[in-house]
């Protein structure tokens, strides 16, 4: 057999797993990284508003053996052979952890070594995945702790053990007192957010409360899983993520700790996605918490899905506007960062775990593949009805309209709490709206505000988090003495 200039002129990528790195047929996603960069190694991105280079399939690899990546394998922003010629960094991922939607935080993941490269489309390059991703360490100390414990509705979900993690931090008095018991706040991370990190600024205790203020257990959650941020939200591909914490993780957290074991005594908060989360969790099980205050949520209305109306009659792309002129997806002080399509190209290839793959898994049913239902076309990024109809449900405004006066006007009463930026980064700030004028038009008490000029990143300032810490006092003291 002859091979053909053409063939021999290919880039053709070999990445060889260790005979002993796997016990067995292995199922994940294999990456190769490139960088023009040496200030980071190449696996630990893409970053969001700066992408470089990668190229990524779905693989079943045992040790031993090796997978070769051609000049037709797919990635970001095009095909392995059109990768512009140059000096890069490379690295190659095989990503399979089961926890993480970061690939490059997965326990276990393997690694290559990092190389340097003079690339001119006819590379062939040996790549082996000697090095293993650790477990993030967990520093405990007498005020912060870890909540490890074994899902039974996940692990029989996903037809394997599943552990639920969070970070507890007890309040500065807590090991002063035997019998002292204190109210709760749960906080859910934004996107990407991991509890091993949450809290590390309160390893001494939680802050000395101010004056109106009272102590709390504060829980922080991550909603991490292997397609993004669950959001806590029950769904076809992440599973009853909602119904596991309320049913087994906040009963563990008040078995284990003193807590104040009442709706009136526990909180919920969050930014961004988690601000989402900490929303859909007041909503649909109000009987548990006392209020929510939320920065910042991800579109809590489809009709203003950063801009676009998915409901529209005649469906409207994300890639463009009725004018014909690119989507932004992103903004910094009025300039466009990212724009709506190469941020969703970016995200496929990234294959899973990614914020746009994340709304799909929670919101879509599946294929028959056990994909989620894509919700808008790849090629130009024209909104798929059909899809749509089921991502209503999760349609958070819709949600307490239709629920309103069957039981929802009087358990929320007192407890919605929203605060967004009119310049959100992420053009998040319209849902807000729309969900501002709902409550109002219901005669709701919800407090839904638009903070003038502020964006995704500055709107929490120490002065509104401060404000949140008494609003929380406050409800809590309406119905405890604090003692």
């Amino acid at each position: 057999m002859f091979l053909t200039l053409d063939a021999l002129a290919a880039p053709r990528v070999t990445i060889t797993v260790p005979k002993t790195a796997l016990t067995g047929p292995t199922s994940g996603r294999i990456y190769l990284f490139t960088s023009t960069s040496d200030n980071r190694p190449p696996f630990t991105g893409p970053n969001w508003f700066s992408p470089e280079p990668f190229f990524a399939e779905d693989v079943v690899v045992r040790g031993g053996e090796s997978i070769v990546l051609s000049g037709d394998t797919k990635g970001f922003p095009g095909r392995l052979a059109d990768l512009p010629t140059g000096q890069y960094f490379v690295q190659a991922l095989f990503d399979f952890d089961i926890y993480h939607s970061n690939h490059a935080k997965g326990a276990g993941n393997l690694y290559s070594e990092v190389q340097k490269l003079e690339w001119d489309g006819s590379n062939r390059l040996e790549l082996e995945l000697t090095q293993v991703v650790g477990e993030i360490p967990f520093e405990e100390t007498a005020f912060r702790k870890q909540v490890r414990l074994y899902s039974p509705r996940l692990s029989a979900f996903y037809g394997r053990e599943i552990v639920q993690k969070a970070t507890v931090v007890l309040p500065r008095s807590y090991n002063a007192s035997e019998t002292k018991r204190y109210p709760v706040i749960y906080a859910v991370s934004g996107f990407g957010g991991i509890h091993e990190t949450m809290g590390r600024s309160l390893a001494a205790g939680g802050p000395e409360p101010r004056q109106g203020e009272v102590e709390f257990i504060r829980v922080f959650l991550d909603g991490q899983c292997k397609w993004g941020h669950h959001v806590y939200a029950d769904s076809a591909k992440n599973g009853p993520r909602g119904a596991a914490l309320i049913k087994e993780l906040i009963p563990e957290v008040d078995r284990r700790y003193r807590t104040v074991p009442a709706a009136t005594a526990r909180f919920v908060t969050g930014h961004s996605s988690g601000g989402w989360s900490s929303l859909w969790l007041q909503v649909n099980y109000p009987e548990m918490f006392g209020g929510v205050w939320s920065t910042a949520p991800d579109p809590v209305d489809f009709r203003d899905y950063q801009e676009v109306n998915l409901y529209a009659e005649q469906p409207l792309s994300l890639y463009t506007n009725p004018e014909g002129k690119r989507r932004p997806l992103a903004r910094r002080n009025g300039e466009v960062m990212i724009w709506y399509e190469d941020f969703g190209h970016m995200d496929d290839g990234l294959g899973r775990g990614g914020q746009l793959k994340s709304f799909e898994a929670v919101f879509s049913p599946l294929d028959q593949q056990g994909k989620p239902l894509l919700m808008w076309t790849r090629d130009k990024g024209t909104v798929i009805p059909s899809t749509v109809r089921y991502w209503v449900e999760y349609d958070i405004n819709r949600l307490i309209q239709r629920r309103w006066q069957h039981g929802l006007k009087e358990s929320l009463e007192g407890k919605i709490n929203v605060f967004m930026g009119t310049v959100d980064t992420f053009y998040l700030e319209g849902a807000c709206e729309y969900l501002k004028q709902t409550m109002e038009s219901l005669g709701s008490d919800a407090v839904i505000e638009l903070h003038a000029d502020r964006d995704h990143f500055n709107l929490t300032t120490p002065e509104l988090m401060q404000r949140i810490r008494r609003e929380m006092s406050a409800a809590y003291l309406k119905h405890h003495s604090n003692e």
